[in-house]
């Protein structure tokens, strides 16, 4: 088959490679027709992970059944079907809590699994045609009858709308409350969206690239361009000098300030200053153990020079960490499905596989425009 194939830094290809196959009984396979980048491919593609060589990309996945394995009882061949990055087993503690994120037994030595992720396990990913799905039956989110219609908004139940959902729940948004999030790119928008499904009153998005603030005055929030002042300051001129209720955290440790520099601690040290006293804050943005390549000597070692104390001072909480998508998948679905939502509105390209390496150029650029690439394996047309 044909797969995206991760050979060093800022190098993909498209390539030829040996076809999954069912290995376990509880095994699906998938034709993959949808497939994201996400952001947090780009901390691969960069270099800036442990990912080896070799490796398939892709943990955003949406397809059709081709074949089961012979202990799979619910999910049939023909079902369209959503996957959730996390790989779970269903049947270990984590997962049983519905903490799907922190499986225990799929990654051996590490709590969590996911497809074509450095350090979660040995499982491809599905930028490809094809994609091996273990523990089918768990694993699978079967899409309703409108699936093909609406195939690029179920995309988004893979990953970036539960996580973005997830900013809120960590957060602990509320009907009526007010939340500030920092990052407009897929998650961030996400989390805009779902603080609307919420009833947040005033929802304000941090970012710099104008054609992502664009998207987050059509969903009905405020655009905060960081490039006109200080976010903070703007935060409390818009709250009466209190500061918003909430914060979410969805760049992660590659933020940017004004200038476009990378500064590791930026949103996090803003978020304690931009949220009012007593407020909480959800971090979804990816944070990593060891940043080698970092210009900074903290991020290297994966630490940080955070705000501590403002943070204890204001009596803030912080809950971290990727959702557990399976936790959230059948609402959001369910909201699809009927039109309350539609998460595709960050669709800015739509692609082919084989246009996907000069796809990762342009969104690891940031170049205008390019907000969220969806590929499409087995199709050779492309559309904006």
């Amino acid at each position: 088959m044909k797969a995206l194939v991760y050979y060093g830094p800022l190098d993909v290809r498209v390539s030829d490679v040996p076809d999954p196959k069912i290995e376990q009984p509880t095994d699906v396979l998938v034709q993959i027709t949808t497939t994201n980048i996400c952001g947090s491919d780009l901390h691969m593609y960069e270099g800036r992970t442990n990912m080896e060589a070799g490796r398939i990309l892709g943990h955003e996945n949406l397809g059709k059944v081709i074949e089961v394995g012979t202990a799979v009882v619910h999910v049939k061949v023909g079902d369209m079907v959503c996957l959730p990055f996390n790989i779970g087993c269903g049947h270990c503690r984590n997962c049983e809590r519905q903490l799907t994120a922190f499986c225990l037994t799929m990654n051996p030595g590490f709590a969590g699994a996911a497809y074509g992720f450095a350090g979660m396990g040995p499982y491809e990913g599905g930028q490809a045609e094809y994609l091996r799905v273990p523990y089918g039956d768990f694993n699978c989110q079967i899409l309703p009858a409108n699936a093909s219609e609406k195939e690029n908004d179920y995309a988004m139940l893979s990953d970036i709308f539960p996580t973005g959902y997830h900013a809120t729940e960590l957060a602990g948004v509320k009907p009526g409350e007010s939340v500030v999030v920092y990052g407009a790119g897929p998650v961030g928008l996400m989390a805009a969206l779902s603080a609307r499904i919420k009833g947040a009153d005033k929802i304000m998005v941090v970012d710099s690239h104008p054609d992502r603030l664009k998207l987050v005055e059509e969903l009905g929030c405020i655009p905060i361009d960081m490039t006109k002042g200080s976010p903070v300051d703007q935060v409390l001129e818009l709250t009466d000098g209190q500061g918003a209720d909430r914060g979410c955290e969805c760049v992660g440790y590659q933020c940017c300030n004004r200038h476009g520099q990378e500064q590791s601690n930026l949103t996090m040290n803003e978020l304690v200053q931009a949220v009012k006293f007593t407020g909480s804050i959800g971090v979804v943005g990816v944070f990593v153990t060891a940043d080698p390549k970092s210009k900074e000597e903290l991020q290297k070692k994966g630490h940080m020079d955070f705000d501590f104390g403002s943070f204890w001072m204001k009596g803030q909480r912080i809950a971290t960490g990727q959702a557990n998508v399976k936790s959230y998948n059948r609402e959001l679905c369910a909201l699809i499905s009927s039109g309350k939502a539609k998460p595709s509105f960050i669709v800015s390209h739509e692609l082919s596989l084989a246009e996907a390496p000069d796809a990762y150029k342009h969104f690891n650029a940031r170049d205008d425009g390019w907000t969220k690439v969806v590929l499409k394996p087995g199709k050779t047309s492309s559309k904006k």
